[in-house]
């Protein structure tokens, strides 16, 4: 049998792995996103988050979480037939939420697009988004049996799967919307998120079905009140805490044009803008966050069987490590975005504002990745209310800066809402878990000595660049690229040692 940490960290290598390869692929989709329906389209496309958010919070929403937790206790116990009970009870349920959803969606998409995400050209991406529903919440469902099982291979192998065939789907719908001479728009995208999601429903049930013959499981429908009953009593409060999240979520991405709007830009600038934000320079921020992501989905089952067996000395520990080496990741990715942030923006889509967006936005890389896993540290431990009210804080602060700031300050009130927002979040995260768990924070080893280093390695990149720019003056995507390996050799160095006591 493997053990507890090294089931952890393969587990962790596994998701990030495939998250980096998976935003990989997804940056090279942006790209060619850029280039054939443009930041308009883009930002178009982007409204519509708001309606997916809000169909997943109201259809998996608490459940989620509380089957991962569900399951991995059983399993900690030993009841498999208990985990496929907890599973099929609660897609089950979640299943017929989707459906009542995407019919809902279908009939008022009008409404919706007209008076609610003020677009009408979303109208007709809204009935293919409808479809997508409840494919994407049997897949969501299905996967996360596997992170309470610790086991990551089929849920990154249908990370994987799910966008390629997106990606493969939108270049097939460009290719035909070009020959029949129709102009390429959003709803490429729509059509490719709809056969991803399908491509990867399909495959996570067969995986499952075939997990099931080899327990040789039946379900009796005798055990389905009883786990209903409990998954409902669980989740209920922390559905609604969501689904409240994501509408304030909602508000703001809806606001935003608007806001923008007021600020000057024309209805197209407005989008243009949005898009730059939302679908290019936002999810560059992120990019470094497929390890902490990858952390994240494996510490809440983890820090839930920990806590379920009274290990609060490994509950500190987790928490103490999470916090020092998100804030390494996120103090490197500063240094990166900032300093080279307004190359990769021109480089990889051609667009100044990307690259100064990224610039901005580079400052928030510790308090976001910090974010996610201390966030689901603490629903491990049971702490949904806590994690609902810094959720409601920085959506709250985010709001009042689009309504208040943007229209003073343009987009970079935005940006400055962002920020300020995920502090206080980090800060709040922080303060919460201190009360949960007595863990110790280290500030030099935290901040201060990577922000040393982060100097260090600058310098070092900087006189990289200046060798390289003369050998290498016309290829200044190769270029970068080396200089970013050459920064992060130097940063990485620093922390060789560490990493492998953290192994051992």
């Amino acid at each position: 049998m493997m053990s507890r940490k090294k089931t952890l960290l393969l587990g962790t290598i596994i998701l990030t792995g495939t998250g980096f390869l998976t935003r990989i692929i997804g940056f090279f989709y942006r790209i060619f996103l850029s280039h054939t329906i443009g930041a308009t389209g883009m930002g178009i496309y982007q409204l519509l988050s708001p309606v997916s958010f809000l169909c997943a919070a109201i259809c998996i929403g608490g459940f989620q979480t509380i089957m991962s937790r569900t399951i991995a206790a059983k399993n900690a116990v030993g009841s498999k037939k208990g985990g496929f009970d907890v599973l099929f009870v609660g897609t089950g349920f979640c299943v017929c939420l989707s459906v009542l959803a995407a019919c809902l969606i279908r009939i008022f998409s009008n409404f919706i697009a007209i008076h609610i995400l003020g677009e009408p050209e979303t109208a007709r991406m809204l009935d293919i988004l409808a479809l997508s529903v409840p494919v994407s919440t049997i897949h969501t469902c299905i996967i996360s049996y596997y992170y309470a099982r610790k086991k990551t291979g089929i849920p990154s192998a249908s990370q994987l799967l799910e966008q390629l065939i997106r990606v493969l789907s939108s270049y097939l719908v460009y290719q035909i919307m070009i020959s029949r001479g129709i102009k390429p728009d959003a709803i490429m995208t729509v059509i490719g998120l709809l056969a991803g999601e399908a491509g990867a429903s399909l495959f996570t049930l067969i995986a499952i079905a075939w997990e099931c013959s080899k327990y040789n499981y039946h379900f009796h429908l005798s055990e389905a009140e009883k786990n209903f009953k409990e998954l409902f009593t669980l989740s209920y409060p922390l559905t609604a805490n969501r689904i409240c999240i994501t509408l304030l979520h909602s508000v703001e991405a809806v606001l935003i044009p608007s806001r923008l709007r007021l600020c000057g830009l024309s209805n197209n600038q407005a989008l243009a803008t949005y898009g730059i934000i939302t679908g290019m320079a936002l999810p560059m921020v992120l990019f470094p966050s497929a390890l902490t992501s990858s952390v994240a989905v494996m510490l809440l089952p983890s820090v839930a069987e920990d806590q379920a067996a009274g290990n609060d000395e490994n509950v500190k520990k987790t928490i103490e490590v999470t916090i020092k080496y998100c804030l390494i990741l996120g103090i490197f990715a500063v240094g990166v975005f900032c300093a080279y942030g307004n190359a990769i923006g021109t480089l990889l889509f051609q667009n100044e504002e990307a690259g100064k967006y990224l610039q901005i936005l580079g400052f928030i890389s510790p308090f976001l990745y910090l974010n996610s896993t201390l966030t689901s540290i603490l629903n491990g431990l049971g702490k949904t209310r806590l994690c609902f009210y810094q959720n409601i804080a920085g959506l709250s602060i985010r709001i009042l800066f689009v309504l208040f700031a943007i229209p003073s300050f343009g987009v970079k009130g935005y940006l400055w809402g962002l920020l300020f927002s995920e502090l206080v979040s980090s800060v709040l995260n922080v303060i919460f878990l201190k009360k949960s768990a007595r863990f110790s924070f280290n500030a030099m080893q935290c901040i201060l000595k990577p922000s040393g280093l982060l100097m260090i390695a600058l310098g070092v990149s900087f006189f990289a660049d200046a060798i390289l720019g003369r050998f290498m003056a016309g290829n200044s995507i190769l270029n970068l690229i080396l200089v970013i390996l050459v920064m992060g050799s130097s940063y990485l160095s620093f922390y060789l040692p560490t990493i492998r006591r953290l192994k051992a």
